[in-house]
């Protein structure tokens, strides 16, 4: 009787499913609705800067083509944001302006992560003066405040597009660097690191195969939140005439027109703002969420 009961056991545990560690996280992040609301809403942005030209009637306008004899118009059927100074569509001014923001915030967090996970796996892997070198060339960096030092650089270099990314990666490398530093001094001690050691792996076969791909979850969850803090910090930057320049759209350049006629006429400042504001936010919530999901503890809560 006991091998009647022992069979369907066995069969019924070879039919439960196996998750794996990605499907876990899949199905925990499916069941958090902040998540699955700043997924869509970067989805929506990203959609809309892409087929930026088939949303509006107005792609000339987005991209700089000014219109004098519309300028100033309030939102209508005809311009659901209104126009600015220029008569230019405000809502094509957003879709076209978020091409820049966009891909200033994946750039910057693309380069900082580039230069600052290789310099921190090998200072917290190789330490000894390896790792004091680096570490004080990072501090020295940390100095400083980012935005000032993001400021001078950029101001240095010239006003544009590239040279704004570039002056903010220069200053937020140091915190991926210090992140996978950490990592890498708590992982170099285990077990499998010994083990690779031992049969006579080389040191960065282990780095690469073995201390990196445990960083990466990590850095993934900074990299998520900081492509918010980029898009705000380039806007800042464009704010002030050291970003993106006319007849280029960009958001921070929008508010940083717009502010003159914000009284009178709010649209398109408020508008360029508003797509600032809910863009930074939902990366901030998205970055959240997969911290959450990629912890097994904070994962049970979800699941």
């Amino acid at each position: 009787m006991g091998a009647q009961v022992e069979v369907p056991a066995q069969e019924g545990a070879e039919r439960t499913p196996r998750f794996s560690e990605l499907g876990l996280m899949v199905r925990a992040f499916r069941r958090d609705p902040l998540a699955v609301l700043s997924l869509i809403i970067v989805a929506l942005f990203v959609f809309g800067t892409v087929f930026a030209p088939v949303l509006t009637r107005y792609p000339g306008q987005g991209r700089g083509e000014p219109n004098i004899l519309e300028k100033f118009e309030p939102p209508s059927r005809e311009h659901p944001l209104g126009t600015d100074y220029l008569g230019r569509d405000v809502w094509a001014r957003i879709l076209f302006g978020g091409r820049s923001s966009l891909t200033m915030g994946l750039l910057v967090v693309a380069v900082a992560a580039l230069i600052g996970i290789p310099l921190g796996a090998a200072a917290g892997y190789y330490g000894g003066w390896i790792d004091n070198v680096l570490m004080r060339i990072t501090d020295v960096f940390l100095a400083f405040p980012p935005l000032l030092l993001a400021i001078a650089i950029a101001a240095a270099l010239g006003a544009s597009f590239v040279n704004t990314m570039i002056a903010i990666a220069i200053t937020w490398w140091p915190w991926y660097a210090r992140l996978v530093r950490a990592q890498t001094l708590s992982l170099r001690e285990e077990y499998f690191i010994e083990a690779a050691r031992s049969v006579g792996v080389s040191n960065l076969r282990i780095i690469l195969r073995h201390i990196l791909p445990n960083v990466m979850t990590p850095v993934l969850v900074q990299g998520t939140m900081d492509i918010g803090s980029a898009i705000l910090t380039g806007a800042a930057m464009s704010f002030i005439g050291l970003g993106v320049q006319p007849p280029t759209p960009d958001w921070g350049k929008m508010i940083s027109t717009g502010r003159i006629y914000f009284i009178e006429r709010p649209w398109f400042a408020g508008a360029a703002g508003a797509a600032i504001f809910l863009v930074t936010l939902a990366f901030n919530l998205l970055g959240d969420a997969v911290r959450d999901v990629s912890d097994p503890r904070t994962r049970r809560a979800v699941t």
